[in-house]
């Protein structure tokens, strides 16, 4: 490529990604991790500790093959040698015996920020959706995969004093500029091969923000459809337009509540989804379950969607927040995915497992205060500071 392409792309991209002059990115405060005993873990002995083995060894079959220290460029640093060992020795042992096995091999950390372990907790769900592989009078609404031109860049590979951050756009002559905004792509504009056809435009949206999806065919046959990029837009949440249109009342924009409203008001739904210019493209796989970002099948009420900046994938976690309806959640659970959404010291996103509107009504609710511990490879030292 030429030099003066090279140039063209840097500088439109430098204005893409900071708008004007680039600023460093805000260093995240430090967090504080305050050691603690099993015995007074909020519904330690209650939980059902073999559920969460499947999903622990997930995680330990790419821990062990990870770059570096541990996965996740996060405030936690785990040594990779002393958990891939630990992850050798898991299997081993039986499912009933996981609950014993961590009691003696880790030790339970409270994680604090500013002072205080108080943070959100939300769901997300693997949707059902209706497809065909043919577009007709039913099935008109596509679900694209991945543009072939879409281009992926990182100033700091240009210069070091920038900062580290995948931006993505299209060539357009010899400058790269954003790629296609969702209200462009509704339009038809770009030449995005399309995956599947679905029989409904809010159900393809709702996709897009949960991110898998479990598609079914007329036959009743089955396949997986995973995240696969986006247009690298800013991404803009349907509850929150429709609140600031006063479509919807504080306190009605559970997702459940939001789709209702999409599906009886189709003209109006798709100008504010439009109003969200971050499109998801996605892929089809055949995995047992929805992939998530260590690209291994996520396991029902046993993956948690976290933010790097803080806690490492693939790090074994006690949650201790409260469902929907008011009752406990604590269990023991992994972190294996990451979300737009995702962002704080204490923030989750819990994984609530597949189906359709049933399985809505109770993610889409969930807007929990809690709190998690983070169990540390017994006499490791870590980044974090410690009580």
């Amino acid at each position: 490529m030429k030099l003066r392409h090279f140039i063209n792309i840097f500088w439109v991209l430098l204005l893409v990604s900071c708008g004007q002059e680039p600023q460093p990115e805000p260093k995240p405060q430090e967090l504080e991790l305050k050691k603690t005993e099993y015995s007074i873990l909020p519904g330690w002995q209650q939980d059902n500790h073999a559920e969460a083995y499947k999903a622990f060894l997930l995680s330990c079959q790419k821990v062990k093959f990870a770059k570096g220290e541990f996965l996740g460029a996060s405030q936690i640093k785990i040594n990779r040698i002393r958990f891939v060992q630990l992850c050798e020795q898991a299997q081993t042992i039986s499912p009933d015996k996981f609950k014993s096995f961590v009691e003696d091999n880790f030790d339970p950390y409270l994680v604090l920020y500013q002072g205080s372990s108080e943070g959100k907790f939300t769901a997300y769900y693997e949707p059902l959706i209706r497809v065909s592989k043919t577009p007709d009078d039913k099935y008109k609404y596509p679900i694209h995969a991945k543009p072939l031109d879409l281009i992926e860049f990182n100033p700091h590979d240009f210069d070091a004093s920038m900062p580290s951050k995948r931006l993505v756009g299209r060539i357009k002559g010899q400058k790269l500029v954003p790629y296609y905004s969702r209200a462009e792509i509704a339009e038809g504009q770009g030449n995005i091969p399309v995956l599947l056809w679905a029989d409904s435009f809010v159900d393809v949206f709702v996709m897009h923000i949960q991110g898998p999806a479990l598609a079914e065919f007329e036959d009743k046959s089955q396949i997986r459809i995973s995240y696969a990029d986006t247009n690298g837009l800013k991404f803009k949440g349907i509850g929150s337009i429709l609140l600031q249109n006063k479509e919807l009342k504080a306190g009605e924009a559970s997702m459940g509540q939001i789709k209702k409203w999409l599906l009886a008001n189709p003209d109006k739904a798709l100008q504010y989804m439009n109003q969200n210019s971050r499109y998801v493209f996605h892929q089809l796989i055949g995995a047992t379950g929805p992939l998530g970002a260590l690209n291994t099948p996520l396991v029902a009420g046993r993956s948690l969607a976290v933010d790097t900046q803080y806690i490492p994938l693939g790090a074994l976690l006690w949650l201790d927040t409260v469902k929907p309806d008011g009752t406990p959640l604590q269990r023991l659970i992994n972190a294996q995915d990451v979300g737009g959404a995702i962002k704080g010291a204490i923030r989750g996103d819990f994984f609530w497992g597949s189906g359709g509107d049933d399985v809505l009504q109770q993610a889409g609710q969930m807007n929990s205060k809690g709190s998690y511990y983070i169990m540390l490879p017994k006499q490791e030292k870590n980044n974090g500071k410690k009580d």
